[in-house]
């Protein structure tokens, strides 16, 4: 019986101190906090607009920052969302495409759309990463596939009965594989947009708004900050995107000068980033016109 009694004593595990308690009710306090963060369902974000330029509603559903991710066999989830929705245009604010992933999720993606919807797109900065050979296969998908990319242009369509103008700008980062500028192109749709139709620009940077004000605009639409990645709601609205590094000012959501608004999609990347997203589900944003 001794000998039973010591062998207890040797394998019994030590007794915690009270700063093992403490750390461990730490770690349990942030598991709990972090892990419904993680989750990473495609999620439906809806804004509205009013304007006294359109008559009728008109439905928008804004697709950015996609990287080539994985939606459901052959993108399914993302597909019947968007038909959920019956939207009256389909805009694609760059990085649909992703320079290190396959192509083949956004080719699926572009194929169950083709032909359903008024699709216009604008290239992001990771299009423009890829190699050259790259770009220009994923510029024939989009051809493919009946998409119109948007380079310094503007459209003119009527939708319900409005007149609605659609502009679209290449990423700053053009200079990569193709001649062309930037700001000229910002210049050349600005002149170009009519002042009796609703006017917006599709562009893929949102640090860029102030650019963007005073130049006529209804409303610009934007992505590539990812929501800021690591969130608080209520409190935190991104630790950091590209090109505006900590606590961004355009993470995600409405931002308005009183004349024009901005609205940037917080994006469907996924699999493609390094740092998971935490409180920062995928977003596709859906906005009425009204």
């Amino acid at each position: 019986m001794a000998e039973d009694s010591k062998r207890k004593r040797k394998f019994s595990f030590p007794s915690l101190t009270r700063g093992r308690k403490i750390a461990l009710l730490i770690l349990a306090v942030m598991l709990i906090l972090i892990l419904p963060g993680l989750y990473n369902r495609l999620k439906i974000v809806r804004y509205k607009v009013d304007s006294q330029k359109v008559n009728t509603p008109v439905r928008i559903v804004l697709v950015t920052d996609l990287h080539s991710c994985k939606y459901g066999k052959e993108e399914k989830e993302l597909i019947e969302a968007i038909e959920k929705e019956n939207p009256d245009l389909l805009l694609l604010g760059g990085d649909i495409f992703d320079d290190k992933l396959s192509s083949d999720n956004t080719e699926a993606f572009l194929s169950g759309i083709s032909g359903k919807y008024p699709t216009y797109y604008v290239t992001g900065n990771h299009e423009y990463w890829s190699s050259k050979e790259d770009f220009e296969s994923d510029l024939r998908i989009l051809e493919k596939y009946g998409i119109t990319r948007l380079r310094g242009e503007v459209k003119v369509l009527e939708i319900n009965g409005n007149s609605i103008a659609v502009a679209g700008v290449d990423d700053p980062d053009l200079w990569y594989h193709e001649e062309g500028d930037f700001y000229q192109q910002l210049q050349t749709v600005t002149q170009n947009i009519p002042q009796d139709a609703f006017s917006i620009l599709l562009t893929h940077r949102p640090e860029l708004y102030k650019t963007y004000l005073g130049r006529g605009f209804d409303l610009v639409l934007a992505g590539h900050a990812h929501g800021g990645q690591w969130r608080i709601p209520g409190i935190l609205n991104g630790l950091y995107a590209p090109n505006q590094g900590i606590f961004p000012k355009y993470a995600g959501g409405r931002y308005s000068d009183g004349v024009t608004t901005m609205i940037v999609s917080r994006g469907l990347a996924r699999e493609s980033t390094l740092i998971p997203r935490i409180y920062d589900r995928p977003e596709l944003v859906v906005i009425e016109i009204e």
